[in-house]
């Protein structure tokens, strides 16, 4: 065989010599690798810092986008949900923040372009400025958006019937009113909506009033919170009479007429001033007791009493600053209208037993002054706020627009039978039934429990 040949300007060819495996160092992961590569990207800081702008870019646009209006519909449909006025107020009142954040979002897309091609200091501090403003902007609509999410949401829980009753006593206590003035007023639109606050007293915000929970913005319609236990038994619901009264007060724009008006009247009087302040400067809290006393009788003066019975340190306490009187005078002061409603026995019920419960001597711990007009003033109250008439109702008095007789009450009395036999109180005010829950539990009509259920089901079959 003949050996090859190799062409003069040929080397020979050396083969490659097999792969070998590659061994890492004791010690060295995959981890300790991406960390290194991580290192190395963050060596280079224009490339880092488009990536930055890129993201805090798009987190801006998703904020706007997923921070939408209440959709129709979102918590229900039967009668429970909010209405759609109320649906449309939330919305109207976040409109103006989204508008702010979708134009602070499309300013952070303009910065993001002309970032991603020259990073100028002064544009990126700018950027900075813009982005720390478009957060305020998406916490504010958080806390809005979250704020009334919330209580919305309880419409779909099994609360939502009892939430339901509470709107309609609300809507019930304003028709009462507005169907009975003087003359026409604006009709006050969205309605009342109620929610459930556990651990908490009564309370209501205001139509327009400024709320800490929505970053002092405006609340668009009156919000009622009402305690679980409240909501547990109905008789004690007098409560929404009186909160409703503070809107009714706010509405009809005499929430600054009715102190002047009590101030003025006691110093006319010969009342001393210093006490004619205090009286003055109760007048939220004696409007509310005194139109609640108008719109549901004697069951209000009961509910009161289960409200403000507590230990004598408590119920006599006075705080010359407090917008509440004195817990043991209000009792007194509603069971005065009672006696100028025409329910005499009623009232004179309720003072044996509010004095039996606080007998005289408690009452030494209150300032003397105060004490030593109390008869007199409280009668210049109560026939101030609710005989004397007044521009914004239609010249007429308090008295004349809401009224509570005693054949109202007769007819409480037979619902009160049918709501403890199960049978349909029938057409009644759904104000009045919370007098008929009351003077059925008084009268042991029926268990609590058999109370309850018909009370509720009474109103949502409305």
């Amino acid at each position: 065989m003949r050996e090859l040949m190799l062409l003069p300007d040929a080397s020979p060819v050396t083969p490659a010599p097999p792969p070998q495996p590659t061994r890492r160092r004791p010690g060295h992961t995959r981890k300790d690798a991406v960390a290194q590569r991580a290192w190395q990207l963050w060596e280079q800081p224009e490339r880092m810092t488009r990536a930055w702008i890129y993201t805090q870019a798009i987190n801006s646009a998703r904020h706007v986008a997923g921070l939408k209006p209440i959709i129709k519909n979102e918590f229900g449909k039967g009668p429970a949900a909010p209405s759609e006025a109320q649906r449309q107020a939330v919305n109207t009142l976040l409109k103006p923040l989204q508008k702010r954040l979708f134009a602070g979002s499309n300013a952070m897309k303009g910065f993001r372009e002309r970032l991603m091609r020259t990073i100028d200091y002064p544009e990126l501090l700018q950027f900075l400025m813009l982005k720390e403003r478009n957060e305020k902007l998406t916490k504010a609509i958080e806390r809005v958006w979250d704020f009334y999410h919330d209580i919305f949401l309880q419409r779909r829980t099994r609360f939502a019937p009892q939430l339901l009753a509470c709107d309609r006593i609300s809507k019930d206590c304003y028709q009462a009113v507005y169907t009975r003035l003087g003359e026409p007023r604006p009709i006050p639109a969205p309605a009342p909506f109620c929610y459930m606050a556990p651990m908490r007293s009564p309370a209501t915000f205001r139509r327009f009033v400024r709320v800490t929970h929505l970053g002092k913005l405006p609340n668009p319609f009156p919000l009622i919170k009402v305690p679980r236990r409240r909501l547990m038994n109905p008789w004690t619901l007098g409560a929404i009479p009186h909160e409703v009264s503070h809107n009714l007060s706010s509405d009809l724009k005499l929430w600054f007429t009715i102190p002047r008006a009590i101030l003025r009247r006691l110093l006319r009087e010969n009342i001393p001033r210093s006490v004619a302040r205090i009286w003055a400067r109760w007048h939220k809290e004696l409007f509310a007791d005194l139109c609640g006393t108008l719109l549901t009788g004697p069951a209000f003066v009961a509910s009161l009493i289960d409200l403000l019975s507590r230990s004598p340190r408590r119920t006599l306490a006075f705080r010359p600053r407090a917008v509440h009187p004195v817990p043991y005078l209000r009792v007194f002061i509603s069971i005065e209208l009672l006696h100028r409603m025409g329910f005499e026995r009623e009232a004179t019920a309720y003072r044996k037993l509010w004095s039996r419960l606080y007998p005289g001597r408690f009452s030494g711990t209150l300032p003397r002054d105060l004490m030593q007009n109390f008869s007199t003033a409280r009668r210049l109250v109560v026939d101030t706020v609710c005989f004397q008439r007044y521009r914004q109702l239609g010249n007429l008095a308090l008295a004349e627009v809401v009224q509570f007789s005693p054949n109202d009450q007769v007819m409480a009395d037979q619902a009160a039978r049918r709501l403890a036999a199960g049978v349909d109180p029938g057409i009644v005010p759904e104000r009045f039934l919370i007098s008929a829950a009351r003077v059925a539990l008084d009268r042991r009509l029926a268990r609590p429990d058999v109370i309850a259920t018909n009370f509720y089901q009474a109103l949502v079959r409305r």
